[in-house]
């Protein structure tokens, strides 16, 4: 178990922007900074950073913490998980505290813990046999040098090899504790009939790992080194529990900070291509690995960027099979330029023969927007048929139609335009052509979906706190009180007390006071949590406000800390546009007093309702109870209207209507 030091230490030290800044692009926003969720989908950033609090806060969810509960939600970590992940990152050993645990404890690993355990198991042993074993090194090292790659970028990617021996590695992970049912789930292994002792997926292969965004190993792509075998050259994964091939860009954790330093990401085929450019010192480059663009693989990247470059091999067959990928590209709001190696190069070989600077330079001049890309593909095949023509220019105005943005769609209809001597008003009604046929075609898969799934009954509950005027009153103070607690806790007001005598006392003191004057019993758990917390900070001389909750490893309570801490002004950065309203805590003694009479003022009205609903019970039964509870109500009531003289309230202009600022 990872000690408290080491966890406190791992608070102190880790930055939540740097964090959140690996996985959502961050746009700085007055102190904050702003970005699209990662958790919804979405086209106005409603996702906010906050370096002073070192928070984060998604309105689109409602979901917020710190980094480490973003690292769990992001990466479905576990809190140790993220903890150690967090640490890693900044160069933190991690110290653990010396507890025997229970067999039941022990054994309580899920099963996808274990398949990334047996994975990051598998990627040593194929890189200790790359450098430590004779095979290894005379086989798969031997052809990573013939392919010029030096020894740090096969060891940055964690290449390996997997030897000739049919069970190698399965014997070596049984040896190790792990069943054949985990192997033969993770895909490491097959065990088939005639082979019970099970046969290596990789035998013979050499190996690269494909990585999570954060840097675990989900599955292998292995490419076979015998020109003699009648077998699949490239060899992957299957789909197991942690690795969906759709979901995965190979090469994004070893580029991620590249990408969103240079705000442009290099799209490739091949494992190869990213390591060789990797090699040559361009680093923002990311591999779809020989598989169709998903849309999922598109949202990864537009974390880090809306920017895509696409790297083709000069003689690829499958250009005009990528017009597909153009168009999802299109729809998910990136900006694309293609680019076409010559003839005989793929961006392996052509990193290989050049220099940085050239291979950068040559890229950044020679790709082409998608429009000139299209237009130079599909004109080779035209020569003068107007009607093969007409298609091709229909086929680029129908991309057009996918570009999201009103303002990029018109400029590229102009550049069509120009492009080829039409009309603007013949590709605009073109463009409504095709726009309702997708459309139409959208509602028609929406139909069909909607008639193939269950008709479901669901009974929508009852909001019972608004059902319920004085209890949605009561828990709405309730709710404030403790949210100018967390937010403003260590603040010292300025009082003075009935003799006209001068005292100083914290906004938590003086909250915690009017509860306790009150025998306040409290309406929402989480709060109850939160005061009995600050209880006993005060016991041990510790002012507990927002930044103590903020780690505590509970939902509803952390929820709730990051709602107080940043409120909904903070989506907009009013200081761009020259305007200035008041911060919120500006007046936090006047806030804090009128808030304090607010809530008593509400909970003796709630007093009042419950009151009388049980003075109903003992009208016929007790009547020395039911004349306590008619004294008691008529005290509430004069209590009522003493704090509605003194909070200036009218029950037909409402509250402070009246009082002079």
């Amino acid at each position: 178990m990872i000690s408290k030091e080491t966890i406190d230490k791992i608070f102190s030290t880790i930055r939540v922007e740097e964090i959140v800044g690996e996985y959502v692009q961050l746009k700085r926003a007055g102190s904050n900074f702003k970005g699209l969720s990662p958790f919804h989908e979405e086209k106005s950033p409603s996702f906010v950073v906050s370096p002073s609090k070192q928070i984060w806060k998604d309105f689109s969810t409602g979901k917020g913490g710190t980094a480490i509960s973003f690292l769990m939600e992001i990466e479905n970590f576990t809190y140790p998980e993220a903890l150690r992940h967090a640490a890693k990152k900044y160069g933190i050993e991690i110290a653990e505290d010396q507890r025997e645990f229970s067999e039941e404890a022990k054994n309580a690993q899920s099963e996808k813990d274990i398949l990334y355990k047996i994975h990051e198991v598998a990627n040593d042993y194929f890189q200790n046999i790359l450098w430590e074993n004779e095979e290894g090194r005379a086989i798969g090292l031997s052809y990573f040098r013939e392919r010029e790659l030096k020894d740090d970028i096969i060891k940055k990617f964690q290449l390996g090899f997997s030897p000739e021996k049919k069970n190698s590695f399965t014997e070596y992970a049984i040896e190790k504790g792990y069943t054949k049912e985990i192997l033969e789930k993770s895909g490491l292994s097959i065990f088939p009939e005639n082979a019970p002792n099970g046969i290596d997926r990789f035998r013979e292969r050499v190996m690269f790992p494909i990585h999570s965004f954060s840097g675990r190993v989900l599955g292998f792509g292995a490419r076979i080194l015998r020109n003699n075998i009648k077998t699949a050259k490239y060899l992957n994964s299957p789909e197991t529990e942690i690795y969906h091939k759709s979901n995965v860009l190979y090469g994004l954790n070893q580029s991620k900070q590249a990408i969103s330093r240079k705000n442009i990401c290099l799209l490739v085929e091949g494992y190869m291509d990213v390591i060789s450019l990797h090699m040559s010192g361009i680093e923002n480059v990311v591999a779809s690995s020989g598989t169709s663009l998903t849309t999922e693989q598109i949202k990864l990247i537009k974390r880090l960027t809306e920017n895509v470059t696409i790297l083709f091999d000069g003689d690829n067959a499958g250009i005009k099979a990528s017009f597909r990928s153009i168009d999802m590209l299109l729809t998910e709001g990136m900006n694309i330029r293609v680019l076409l190696f010559p003839d005989g190069d793929d961006p392996d070989s052509f990193a290989r023969k050049h220099p940085q600077e050239y291979v950068e330079k040559f890229i950044e001049n020679q790709a082409l927007d998608f429009i000139d890309f299209k237009a130079e593909i599909l004109l080779k095949e035209v020569g003068n048929d107007p009607i093969k023509k007409a298609e091709a220019i229909r086929d680029i105005v129908k991309s057009v139609g996918f570009v999201q943005n009103a303002l990029k769609r018109e400029v590229y209809l102009k550049e069509v335009s120009n492009k080829f001597g039409l009309s603007e008003q013949s590709l605009f009604n073109e463009l409504d052509v095709q726009r309702q046929v997708n459309q139409n075609h959208h509602q028609h898969a929406q139909q069909q979906k909607e008639n193939a799934a269950p008709v479901k009954m669901e009974i929508v509950p009852l909001d019972e706190e608004k059902g319920d005027p004085y209890l949605y009153d009561v828990l709405f103070m309730e709710n404030k009180l403790v949210d100018h607690m967390l937010m403003f806790g260590d603040f010292v007001l300025k009082r003075t007390d009935d003799n006209n005598t001068d005292y100083q006392i914290t906004v938590i003191e003086e909250i915690l006071h009017h509860f306790e004057e009150e025998q306040y019993q409290f309406l929402v758990k989480g709060n109850e949590i939160i005061i009995d917390q600050v209880k006993e900070g005060i016991q041990n001389d510790e002012l507990r406000s927002g930044s103590f909750f903020v780690s505590f490893m509970d939902e509803q309570i952390t929820t709730k800390v990051v709602d107080a801490l940043i409120p909904l002004d903070d989506l907009e950065n009013w200081g761009s546009r020259n305007i200035h309203p008041p911060n919120y805590g500006d007046k936090v003694a006047e806030q804090i007093k009128g808030d304090v009479l607010l809530h008593k003022y509400r909970y003796i009205d709630y007093l009042i309702k419950e009151t009388i609903a049980e003075l109903e019970k003992y009208s016929n039964t007790d009547e020395v109870k039911y004349f306590e509870l008619i004294k008691k109500i008529t005290l509430l009531k004069q209590a009522s209207m003493r704090l509605s003289d003194i909070i200036e309230y009218s029950p037909i202009k409402g509250i402070y209507v009246d009082r002079k600022r």
